[in-house]
């Protein structure tokens, strides 16, 4: 699979990476599935995945998703596992986590339990509306200079919030919600593509909520047919063409379901196709 660089840094990752989420939530497969799905990540040439410290069914469970690719995934493949800190699970539910002292100790945990002394990249998981940006930004960057995060990124932020980051440090990756019916981050992938950053997009197929709604789309139907690929593939084909910063993260429990996602990075989409599906009314967009 061809590898391009993560932002600004010396790290080449696969141009398409792999979800953890689905993994480790609510209706997570039994665990042989589970690393039967990451090892076909694996053989399908993905070297980039994707977990966070709370992909769990609750916080007695923190860190289910971490050890899960810490046990599959063989040391010394080159792989960059990223990781993220700023969201609780207290009772199964999700909840922000932005304190500074709370951020630290998230990222301290998960350095031991990833065996690790510094992590390629690490996620603010979501700012948190009782904690100023900046504050929790800012733990990120003296966790940075102390050494133990080499390389610093967002996620499920806006503009503004990018901007006063920026300001603050370098940030390698945005990692936001993106795909077909939900382009709200636009903006934010277009800065990406201005100044060189990663723009990381989960859920690229829409989650498990829309994927009966793409099968259903009439033009993603016809080019289907038309390339003999999923809908699926055109999908993430369409989305890697739009700017050579995106990589979709599509989860997977299934190691087929991976294995089909991966083959959209050899697709390639006709230009008149790929305008079609540019132009695809707004009106026809799920906001979730």
């Amino acid at each position: 699979m061809q590898m391009k660089p993560l932002g600004g840094t010396s790290l080449h990752v696969s141009a398409l990476g792999f979800g953890g989420a689905p993994l480790s939530v609510q209706g997570r497969p039994e665990r042989p599935q589970a690393e039967a799905a990451i090892r076909a990540a694996l053989e399908s040439g993905i070297t980039f995945f994707d977990t966070a410290d709370t992909y769990s069914l609750g916080e007695h469970d923190l860190g289910h998703n971490e050890r899960l690719f810490l046990d599959t995934i063989p040391a010394g493949l080159g792989c960059v596992l990223a990781t993220k800190g700023g969201l609780a699970r207290p009772n199964g539910e999700w909840t922000y986590s932005g304190h500074p002292q709370a951020l630290r100790a998230a990222c301290e945990r998960s350095l031991t339990l990833l065996q690790r002394e510094a992590h390629p990249l690490y996620y603010l998981h979501a700012p948190d509306p009782e904690v100023p940006f900046e504050e929790s930004f800012g733990e990120l960057t003296r966790l940075q200079a102390e050494g133990k995060i080499e390389h610093l990124g967002l996620s499920n932020v806006s503009m503004a919030q990018c901007e006063k980051a920026f300001r603050m440090a370098n940030v390698a990756a945005i990692q936001n919600r993106f795909h077909f019916f939900d382009r709200r981050s636009l903006d934010v992938l277009n800065y990406c593509a201005e100044h060189h950053i990663s723009f990381v997009a989960y859920s690229p197929n829409g989650g498990p909520g829309q994927a009966a709604k793409l099968k259903e789309h009439p033009l993603l139907q016809e080019l289907s047919q038309q390339y003999e690929v999923s809908v699926h593939q055109i999908v993430l084909a369409w989305m890697m063409a739009l700017s050579p910063q995106l990589i979709p993260i599509p989860g997977a429990t299934r190691p087929e379901s991976i294995r089909d996602s991966a083959k959209a990075a050899q697709l390639s989409l006709a230009s008149d196709d790929l305008a079609k599906l540019n132009a695809c009314s707004t009106s026809d967009e799920v906001q979730t």
